[in-house]
């Protein structure tokens, strides 16, 4: 079989040039790793960079507060991955006196790193032979050697990574762990150009006329709607002008982070019933305050939930007291924000 010489000629040919392929050091490679799930290249470049101005090395991430880390990952998304980050580089200045580990079992204990991170640190910056499987992996994997068993089954990417554990070469594991998501995410793309792979003489599912059949998925996942309601509640004037915001935490979408105190309900409700609702009533018992405006709804699609967002613009007194953050309306900038609410901010002036 053809399949690793074939592919690393392609590698060497088709390579996109990225900063984090040009280096060996372990935590540029993990931040690369992090940053770049769920995040398309073409964005996470300049968060790469911005990451690493902010923190050069694990002592700096491990020494910074969580607010500044979540702040600079703001806007990319799935925030526990900057909060693991965050643990991962204390254990590593805790447990390995700031040396960042340099076996697959060490890195894979390691806060918010699974087989894949693992595998891909260890490979490209240790030569450690750890095979990579992730979602380019699974579909070009599937679709050569014409694997039909779930993706997202146990077994499924256990078939796919002991095909990975035959073909990677022992030589060079991270320039074929690179080769093989590369391929993946410009070639054996999910609508793929199969006239010009060349792989396509030995894949399977081109001569079985099955690609757009793998990679076979069982799971599908539904998407929850939430009808958010977010208040933003404003006092005084000038150098006094302040706003109410509200730290999110438990178990739910931008933990840590900081949004406007928020009413939720469970669909679509007119402002005259939120304003006889109980969660209103509760807020502002005196009804000294005053509407200034409602925005329109707005849609915000996350990977499993789409929110429904309106702003209602409130005027309170100065001495208004409220269970919540009481910050100047220019220093608002400084928090770590969901994008919802960030882009709003900025589209308003606030």
């Amino acid at each position: 079989m053809n399949f690793t010489r074939i592919l690393e000629q392609w590698y060497s040919k088709n390579k996109r040039d990225l900063p984090w392929r040009r280096t060996r050091n372990p935590y540029h490679i993990w931040v690369s790793e992090i940053i770049l799930q769920q995040t398309r290249i073409s964005q996470g470049l300049d968060y790469y960079f911005r990451f690493l101005q902010k923190f050069p090395d694990i002592r700096s991430l491990a020494e910074a507060g969580e607010e500044e880390v979540l702040k600079i990952w703001q806007g990319l998304g799935y925030y526990s991955r900057a909060r693991n980050m965050h643990v991962a580089a204390k254990e590593i200045m805790n447990l390995h006196k700031g040396i960042f580990p340099e076996t697959y079992e060490e890195i894979r204990k390691l806060k918010g790193i699974g087989d894949y991170t693992a595998a891909a640190i260890a490979s490209i910056a240790y030569g450690i032979l750890a095979p990579v499987v992730d979602g380019n992996v699974l579909r070009l994997f599937t679709r050569f050697f014409g694997i039909k068993e779930s993706v997202d089954t146990g077994k499924g990417k256990l078939a796919v990574l002991e095909k990975a554990k035959q073909v990677i070469n022992p030589r060079h594991p991270g320039d074929f762990n690179q080769a093989i998501m590369e391929f993946g995410a410009l070639q054996c793309k999910p609508v793929p150009d199969c006239r010009i792979c060349p792989l396509k003489s030995e894949c399977v599912a081109f001569q079985q006329k099955i690609v757009n059949d793998l990679p076979v998925r069982s799971k599908k996942q539904s998407q929850r709607t939430r009808y958010f309601h977010y208040l933003i509640i404003t006092a005084g004037r000038g150098k006094k002008h302040t706003v109410f915001l509200k730290k999110r935490t438990g178990n739910d979408i931008w933990k840590n982070l900081f949004d406007f105190p928020l009413i939720e309900k469970e669909k679509v409700v007119s402002l005259k019933t939120l304003l006889k609702s109980k969660e209103w009533q509760d807020l502002f018992p005196a009804r000294n305050i005053k509407l200034l405006r409602v925005s329109e709804a707005r849609r915000h699609i996350l990977t499993h939930q789409v929110i429904i967002a309106k702003f209602y613009h409130i005027e309170a007194p100065e001495n208004i007291d409220l269970s919540f953050l009481k910050i100047n309306l220019g220093d608002i900038s400084k928090y770590p924000l969901p994008r919802l609410i960030d882009k709003y901010i900025l589209e308003q002036s606030l």
